[in-house]
């Protein structure tokens, strides 16, 4: 008897799911578009090693099959895994192989799972390689070195048996209030469009039909507009116009999915009326038939029974959601029961088809009818590690600097007094989403700089106050330390290190009430109201610069802290955004001067919370401030610096006048700077490209929009020529036609260091061809 269709790996995979959908039952596809199972529940650890439990069995025969199984690897403190009960690295393979095996070889069609991973910055296992959150790796600015990182966390995945990662990358931090600002790469659509593109190539590699043993399908997360959530909300409305939606937050969708990007995760947020995961304009009219996704769409956990106020019941909530264009659940109720949806009418069975296709489409790609077991290896021992610390390293962003207080190895050697809560803790730079680690891993700021500071250099330490709150018990001792020390850095910021006190809601938030003693500041479920530093740390800052010793100011943190003005108080202030493990070493390397600080803004630092928002690209209504306070930010977004002093010239443009028409083709403009180091250090420059639209267009103008950037380095006294294209892609908004377009109008292009330091240079988009203006007669 000849092997069925589907089984040919030389078919094409749409001819593979249309014979594999023409042999499955109703009940078979349903299976197939449910992920409710918790992966910890579908094994238990026994003093002889793993087993598989009875519910996992039940959940497999009820569907005789299972579309996806969510989290098998998962540890933190929701999921109740340690690391005396979850599945270390040296039995991930075997564990997940077990899973499989169970699946292929006790159903009738043997279809393999796909087993679902969390790969925020790193896999979220035991002994999973962890990586700086993604505000620090935008604060790179370098897309080149992410991609290098998510090539080897896809390798770690799939040597352990996943297939699918799930990473956030489609949130911008539009308001710092929200405690899932750390899961974004920045405020900018651009900057996130880089990294989203960086991440898919990584963890997918090359484009193609087929995505390799050692590589990864990547579910992007979230679609759309999480990050414009009111109020700093999670998971609350949003109040977006159709410009705003598609020139700010789907640009870095758009790109995943050019990219090739597997699939999409619909957000929790509501738009326009309807939950993410219920919105077929989203879904279906903008992602399908504009954009042509052929991927899947996966729903954030238990979203799709939130539909149910809206439907009335769980049945027409996963009709709707299914119709709308979900194709795979997550832990809900509802979707378990689309073969009821179906019966009843409520929505067709071939919306099902094309949802199950789409499922089957990524097994076929992930070639997991040909090997449903692992056969990756594992990358080489310490390649992500050295990874991780690079991101760290180059994301450390001196926001401010008395021009002598760094490098302190430039000083006299003496005593430096390391101070603060920050200080001694590797749990509270690491970011959410992590899972325990081992004792022993990693290296806080205060053994980073015990290692790098020069010999005869005394370090002495004192946390001087708690997190949060007001304890100031410690401030004594902390002044003490201080005022008999030769500099002082105070290391100061938040934490999303979850506890094992720590509550949670039933898709995995934290649960941080007003008056909750848990020392967690950021994460999921914790916005905030206030960002400044809390009570305690503010008066040890104040008590320790009082002391007349020179003070550096680090603060390790997971969203942009509203600063007060420390240029009388620090000689220098540096951010830190959640640098990983491995982060008190990268920290350390920058305050000694064995490494240039690199890293610059991918978010604007703000001055309160009271002036918010306060991302640097609004619309060019020309106000002009509160009457208490500037309505500009206290760090604007692109700025930092560096130990040296560099300068840009007038940028000069090919042309100045270039008719609309033209971008149609080749790049028909190109901007060319001069950067000079006119320091006595080297130098790695971030050099920024930002357009301003002065006059034209159908829409409002934003005051600038990052366009492009390109990272030189630079010896002392060296210059060089930094050249961009200027294409349809750095001047097109979205139009009153709904599509992108480059409209006749005066352009400015402005280049430079930062969003709020750069020179221009003008041009004209015109109607007519060759520059010469329309005739409008």
């Amino acid at each position: 008897m000849s092997e069925p269709l589907f089984r040919d790996p030389m078919l094409p995979v749409a001819d593979r799911v249309r014979d594999l959908l023409a042999r499955m039952t109703l009940t078979d596809k349903v299976g197939q578009v449910n992920q409710r199972m918790y992966g910890w529940d579908a094994y238990e650890r026994t003093p002889s090693g793993h087993r598989l439990t009875d519910a996992f069995r039940a959940e497999v025969a009820s569907y005789d099959g299972m579309g996806a199984l969510y989290g098998l690897q998962r540890a933190d403190p929701w999921s109740g895994v340690t690391a005396e009960t979850g599945i270390g690295a040296e039995d991930g393979a075997r564990v997940s192989d077990a899973v499989q095996r169970h699946v292929v070889e006790n159903t009738r069609l043997g279809i393999p799972v796909l087993l679902v991973e969390e790969m925020p910055h790193g896999l979220q296992a035991l002994d999973g390689t962890l990586l700086p959150v993604n505000l620090a790796v935008g604060a790179t600015w370098n897309p080149e070195l992410y991609e290098e990182a998510a090539a080897l966390a896809a390798a770690e995945l799939r040597a352990r048996g996943g297939h699918v990662a799930l990473v956030s990358a489609l949130d911008l931090a539009r308001d710092p209030r929200w405690g899932r600002a750390e899961e974004c790469f920045g405020e900018d659509p651009y900057l996130a469009a880089r990294f989203t593109e960086a991440l898919v190539r990584g963890v997918q590699g090359p484009p193609g039909p087929r995505i390799g043993p050692d590589r990864a399908a990547v579910v992007l997360k979230h679609f759309a507009g999480q990050g414009a959530t009111v109020g700093g909300r999670n998971s609350a409305a949003t109040e977006l116009g159709t410009r705003e939606l598609h020139e700010i937050h789907l640009v870095a969708a758009r790109a995943g999915v050019r990219a090739g990007a597997a699939g999409l995760m619909a957000a929790y947020n509501e738009f326009d009326g309807l939950p993410c995961a219920g919105s077929s304009h989203l879904l279906t009219e903008i992602l399908r038939e504009r954009w042509g996704f052929e991927g899947l769409v996966m729903a954030d956990g238990l979203a799709v029974d939130r539909l149910v106020r809206m439907a009335g019941d769980p049945v027409a909530a996963g009709a709707m959601a299914l119709r709308a264009g979900t194709d795979l659940s997550l832990w809900d109720a509802c979707f378990p029961r689309l073969a009821e949806a179906v019966g009843s009418g409520l929505v067709g069975e071939d919306t099902l088809d094309a949802a199950v296709g789409r499922v089957l489409a990524l097994k076929f790609r992930l070639g997991l009818f040909e090997q449903p077991y692992t056969v990756a290896r594992p990358p080489a021992p310490g390649r992500l590690e050295r990874l991780s610390e690079r991101i760290a390293r180059e994301s450390v962003t001196l926001l401010a600097h008395d021009g002598a207080t760094l490098p302190l190895a430039g000083r006299p050697a003496g005593t430096v007094a390391v101070i603060g809560p920050n200080a001694d803790s590797v749990p509270q730079q690491i970011g959410d989403y992590t899972a325990p680690q081992r004792p022993g891993t990693g290296s806080s700021v205060l053994a980073g700089i015990r290692a790098a500071a020069p010999e005869g250099t005394g370090v002495t330490y004192a946390r001087g106050c708690g997190l949060v709150g007001g304890d100031l018990s410690g401030l004594p001792e902390a002044v003490a330390l201080a005022a008999d020390s030769d500099v002082a850095v105070l290391v100061l910021g938040g934490s999303s290190a979850r506890e094992s006190d720590t509550r949670f809601d039933a898709n995995g938030a934290a649960v941080v009430a007003s008056g909750n003693p848990v020392e967690m500041t950021c994460g999921e479920g914790v916005d905030l109201a206030e960002i400044g530093l809390p009570e305690g740390q503010s008066a040890l800052l104040d008590a320790v610069a009082a002391t007349g010793t020179p003070v550096v100011v680090v603060v390790v943190q997971g969203r942009p802290h509203a600063l007060p003005d420390l240029s009388g108080t620090a000689g220098a202030v540096l951010s830190a955004w959640y640098p990983g493990p491995w982060g008190g070493r990268a920290v350390a390397d920058v305050l000694f001067g064995s490494a240039e600080p690199q890293g610059r803004l991918p978010v604007s630092v703000p001055r309160s919370a009271a002036q918010l928002p306060v991302f640097y690209n609004g619309k060019d209504h020309g106000y002009r401030g509160y009457v208490d306070q500037p309505a500009t930010a206290r760090h604007p977004f692109g700025h930092g610096l560096s130990l040296t002093t560099v300068e840009y010239g007038v940028p000069r443009l090919s042309s100045r006048s270039v008719a609309a028409d033209r971008f149609g083709g080749a790049t028909p403009l190109s901007c060319t700077v001069r950067v000079s180091n006119t320091g006595a250090r080297p130098v790695r420059e971030t050099v920024q490209l930002y357009v301003r639209r002065v006059l034209g267009g159908t829409s409002w103008p934003r005051v600038r929009e990052l366009r492009g950037f390109a990272r030189i380095t630079l010896a002392p006294g060296e210059s060089t020529e930094v050249a961009f294209l200027i294409g349809a892609g750095t001047l097109a908004s979205f139009t009153h036609a709904r599509e992108w377009a480059v409209e006749p109008g005066e352009f400015a292009i402005g280049t430079g260091p930062s969003s709020e330091r750069t020179r221009e240079a003008r041009f004209t988009v015109t109607v007519g061809r060759d520059g010469r203006p329309a005739d409008r007669r």
